[in-house]
């Protein structure tokens, strides 16, 4: 009860022997602002037309004569009951006050802001309609080409948008989705055992066929398409989000809003599909030829893990003996999600080792939470980047440069975006 005050009523009523003073002392049921105790009127008294005034006097004199509510007299009845409500309204007033001149002065500011666009628009003007519509759809498109861009003078200081949810679905979310395909290494052995073997037929190989290194290589290439596939979707579906946002200003135009949103929507489901048919391409030429005379085939692999290997040795020289006790091992550690309780909202993953040993001292898993699925997200893509994996995926060195190569679906995506840029184009000429 810190802003509920108490009002306790039918005093006169109670039965002999029995009173509320414990209740009106804040004792039983304690409140921050206290009980107060009034005696209204009974039915007898309005019948009687008993005027407000006798009352008050009425009421007065009962608080004054009761031996349980004597010493407390005046603290009530109904005058002190106005008197305390008319304070917490004062007070209240005084509180917001400050915060309500603020958004007025910028509600102010905006509203003259708007006026001094259109200082400029004679009243007798036969075209003033059509210049306020470009001038609103011209604005409309240098909104949202800030907005994916990321210059402007109002940035936004919550939380991402634009063109910088575009940029965590490239760099994080389709990464992420690449590890997902990655194969357990004994499923893929086997895989690879029985292609030879079925290339071979009757016969006993001698040499391992260049046929049988293709029919893998070419089916997890295609499992490429699906996660390109999803995000192209995500990058659509912010753009749209941003076409959304940027046409709030035209609230009070909600005929102009629709039909702005319906074309330039429109559009880039338009230029969707032809985005997609671009990826859908790009991997198919990659299955079209295998170049194993590329660097990734030959010693690629040791060069890397040299290097990764010489990396980790500078980066523990250079930490101090107290910051080494915080590290944790990769090798074996895996990540995994945590269905959500029923009384939390927070997004749970944690990190275990597949060989059942402890984490980080007594620990077999360490949980870490998240206010937000992006958030985690972001997260997983940095355990991602320092080498631990989601579970049940098992990195093989070729195939993660596989992967790594086919990364490049990301530039195809980038040019995709430039290309929507230019969409208020489209809006200017169907308007």
């Amino acid at each position: 009860g810190l802003r509920t005050i108490g009002v306790i009523t039918k005093l006169d009523l109670m039965d002999e022997g029995t009173d509320a003073r414990d209740i009106l002392e804040n004792k039983l049921l304690p409140l921050r602002r206290g009980y107060i105790g009034v005696v209204n009127r009974s039915q007898k008294d309005i019948d009687g037309k008993k005027d407000i005034n006798a009352a008050l006097q009425a009421e007065r004199k009962f608080f004054l004569s009761h031996p349980s509510y004597r010493h407390l007299a005046d603290r009530m009845g109904t005058a002190i009951l106005q008197k305390v409500l008319n304070q917490q309204l004062t007070n209240h007033i005084r509180d917001t006050l400050p915060g309500l001149r603020s958004k007025l002065q910028s509600q102010l500011l905006s509203i003259e802001k708007e006026v001094e666009e259109y200082k400029n628009f004679r009243p007798d003007d036969p075209g003033r309609k059509t210049k306020a519509l470009l001038q609103m759809v011209q604005q409309f498109a240098v909104d949202f080409e800030k907005r994916i861009e990321g210059s402007g003078d109002q940035v936004e200081t919550y939380e991402l948008s634009g063109g910088a949810k575009i940029n965590r679905i490239f760099h994080e979310r389709f990464p992420f989705e690449l590890v997902k395909l990655e194969s357990d290494e004994k499923t893929l052995r086997k895989e690879i055992s029985y292609a030879i073997k079925n290339i071979h037929g009757i016969r006993t190989g001698l040499f391992t066929p260049d046929m049988a290194f293709e029919t893998i290589v070419k089916r997890l290439i295609a499992q490429i398409k699906e996660p390109c596939q999803k995000c192209v979707d995500m990058v659509i579906s912010e753009l749209v989000n941003t076409v959304r946002q940027c046409t709030q200003k035209l609230a009070q135009y909600p005929m102009l809003r629709e039909e702005m949103e319906r074309i330039v929507t429109q559009h880039i489901r338009d230029r969707e599909s032809r985005t997609k048919e671009q990826v859908m391409l790009l991997i198919d030429i990659e299955l079209a030829y295998m170049n194993t005379n590329h660097e990734d085939f030959i010693g690629f692999a040791n060069s890397q893990m040299s290097k990764k290997k010489a990396a980790g040795n500078q980066v523990s020289d250079s930490l101090q003996e107290k910051e080494k006790k915080y590290m944790l091992p990769v090798d074996n550690l895996k990540l995994k999600d945590i269905e959500k309780s029923f009384m939390s909202s927070k997004h749970i993953f944690a990190l275990f080792n597949t060989e059942h040993r402890n984490v980080y001292k007594d620990y077999r898993q360490l949980e870490l939470a998240s206010e937000s699925q992006e958030e985690v997200d972001s997260w997983k893509a940095s355990f991602l980047r320092a080498g631990v994996y989601p579970e049940r995926t098992v990195v093989q060195l070729y195939y993660y440069c596989l992967l790594l190569r086919y990364y490049c679906v990301i530039t195809a995506l980038l040019r995709v975006i430039t290309a929507l840029l230019p969409c208020y184009y489209c809006v200017i000429n169907v308007i």
